[in-house]
C-alpha cells in the first residue's frame, strides 16, 4: 500500500511538472507590463481599431497607461491578468489626484479603480481630464 501511494505520488509531482514546463515553454502567464510608448500604442490600437494616439503617459510600474488621441479622447489602460482592459473616460468625475498618484474609475463599475503612478505628468493629466468634463458637458 506505501509503494502504490508512493507512486500515485511521484507520477503526480511529474505530470506537474511536465504542466509547469510546458506552459514555461508556451509563454502562458508571466508579469506582463507596458514596456513603452509603442506597445501602449500598440494596445490602444488592439481595443480600440483606429485609436491614434498623440500623447500617452505609462505608469512608473507598467500596470496602466492613459493615451490622448487628436479628438480628445482619453482612453485608459489597465491590467488585466495577463492582458490588457481598456475604458474611453467621458468625465472627471470618478478622478482623484494624490500627488504623482492619479486613481480612476469609469462608469463600468465592473472596470474597478485604477490607480497609476505618472511621476510629475499627473498634475497635467488631471487637468486635461477636467477639460474633457468640460468638453462632454458641450
Amino acid at each position: 500500500m506505501t509503494i502504490t501511494l508512493l507512486l500515485q505520488f511521484g507520477g503526480s509531482l511529474l505530470a506537474i511538472l511536465a504542466l509547469a514546463w510546458l506552459a514555461h515553454r508556451l509563454g502562458l502567464g508571466g508579469d506582463t507590463r507596458i514596456a513603452d510608448e509603442a506597445h501602449a500604442r500598440a494596445l490602444a490600437d488592439e481595443a480600440m481599431c483606429g485609436f491614434e494616439a498623440v500623447d500617452v503617459v505609462i505608469d512608473r510600474a507598467g500596470m496602466g497607461a492613459l493615451l490622448r488621441d487628436a479628438h480628445g479622447r482619453v482612453l485608459l489602460l489597465r491590467r488585466h491578468g495577463t492582458h490588457f482592459a481598456s475604458r474611453l473616460l467621458d468625465s472627471y468625475a470618478h478622478a482623484r489626484l494624490d500627488r504623482n498618484f492619479l486613481t480612476l474609475a469609469t462608469a463600468d463599475k465592473r472596470f474597478g479603480s485604477v490607480t497609476l503612478d505618472l511621476g510629475q505628468k499627473a498634475p497635467e493629466w488631471a487637468a486635461s481630464l477636467r477639460r474633457l468634463e468640460a468638453r462632454s458637458d458641450a
